[in-house]
């Protein structure tokens, strides 16, 4: 796009949802593995969770750029040869291009400095087990920490639940990048195999980039990814030491590859991407994982869309007050809903326990698209019907707008 100095919020909001994909065209069949790069080319890596109250949230950002898609899509990608993806602590727990292990090894490279406490201290203190773990991968891999765990002593850490010594050793392991993961089990569990049993021998034997050219590229993939955006969220989007970062943004303003601009009712100064693309509206409706890119950075969210957004998934249910899992649910470019789901699998049923519409947003209108959008997304989980409803200010729209939709089905 032309550079210019100054954006409205209304630009800066097409720039950043164009970046993210939702103004590319809908497939038009069932999405492929070129609709699948396509997307992966656009956020450039995929947060995970363990949640599964709706679905793993590995799977549903592309959902939320493609549409109904076949998961085998991504779990081939990550999965199988080739691998086209790894998984590795990235933005949290994320599944990466393989292309990026060179620009991770920093990372890797820090893990008796940086990791969480409990794997430094395994790594400090039992330094033998660490290396027996080690062993046992290479010996007998790919395997879960549940099948080398043996008498391992457990113990409960700060995450709120057990993690065995062999466990943490593992954890160790992963993130200094000596082990890797193979897949996954029925249960989401990680097998672990050697790096060099799992990702390709061109990715392990590429030059490890300085500190300095592996920033200076995250960043640049953070302001490819994002459009337009301040200097913290180009450093959040791949979790980088704030003097690494903020010198990669100097650099690449240099190069020319950003632009310092100021966006209306921004207050801190943001960075337009050579590549950024204006379009002229973004259209379409979809519901929003909590875990996508578009909304990683909250107060981005809340600076771009107007749009305050909280995870209630850790706060206590009496204090909750949207819901344990909601989704912000996007009408063209802006967020009108909110929404409380729920997958019972067992009856084949879209539960949704609450649905809030936004301020100025009109409530019969939103009700018809989320609707037809939970629809959309009930039938892509393989789920038969969706649940009217039970609290939020657009429940009463929106089950009435459910029985409609339900009818013409």
């Amino acid at each position: 796009m032309a550079v210019s100095e100054s954006l409205s919020l209304a630009q800066a909001r097409r720039i950043a949802l164009a970046a993210q994909g939702f103004a590319d065209p809908a497939p038009t069949g069932v999405p492929t593995r070129r609709h699948l790069r396509r997307v992966l080319d656009r956020v450039g890596l995929i947060q995970m969770d363990s949640v599964n109250v709706l679905q793993r949230a590995h799977y549903l950002p592309l959902y939320s750029r493609l549409g109904p898609y076949p998961t085998a899509l991504l779990d081939t990608a990550a999965y199988r040869r080739p691998r086209e993806l790894f998984e590795y602590w990235a933005h949290e727990a994320s599944l990466v291009p393989v292309g990026l292990h060179p620009v991770l090894r920093w990372r890797m490279a820090k893990a008796r400095d940086e990791s969480w406490g409990g794997m430094r201290r395994i790594a400090e203190e039992q330094p033998e087990l660490v290396a027996w773990v080690r062993d046992e991968v290479a010996a007998r891999g790919p395997l879960t920490a549940a099948e080398i765990e043996h008498d391992a002593p457990r113990e409960t850490g700060n995450w709120g639940w057990n993690w065995s010594a062999v466990k943490r050793a593992l954890e160790f392991l992963f993130w200094a990048g000596e082990v890797t993961a193979a897949d996954r089990t029925n249960s989401f569990a990680r097998r672990y195999d050697l790096p060099e049993r799992v990702l390709p021998a061109a990715v392990l034997d590429a030059p490890t980039p300085t500190d300095a050219e592996a920033h200076r590229t995250l960043v640049s993939m953070a302001a490819r990814s994002l459009g337009v955006a301040a200097e913290p969220e180009l450093r959040d989007y791949f979790r980088l030491p704030v003097t690494g970062a903020r010198r990669a943004v100097a650099e690449l303003v240099e190069a020319g590859e950003l632009t310092p601009v100021t966006v209306q009712g921004w207050r801190h100064p943001a960075y337009l991407h050579a590549d950024a693309w204006l379009p002229r509206w973004v259209r379409g409706n979809t519901l929003v994982s909590p875990f996508d890119p578009l909304v990683w950075e909250r107060a981005r969210t809340e600076r771009l869309f107007g749009f305050t957004y909280r995870i209630e998934i850790y706060v206590p249910a009496p204090q909750r007050v949207y819901g344990y899992y909601v989704l912000p649910f996007r009408q063209g470019e802006r967020f009108t809903a909110r929404v409380d789901l729920k997958a019972d699998r067992k009856a084949g049923v879209l539960l949704v326990p609450a649905a809030w519409v936004e301020p100025g947003a009109d409530p019969g209108e939103t009700a018809v698209a989320l609707a037809a959008e939970l629809y959309r997304l009930a039938g892509w989980l393989g789920l038969d019907a969706v649940a009217p409803p039970t609290a939020g200010d657009l429940a009463g729209p929106l089950a009435a707008a459910l029985v409609g939709v339900a009818g013409v089905r």
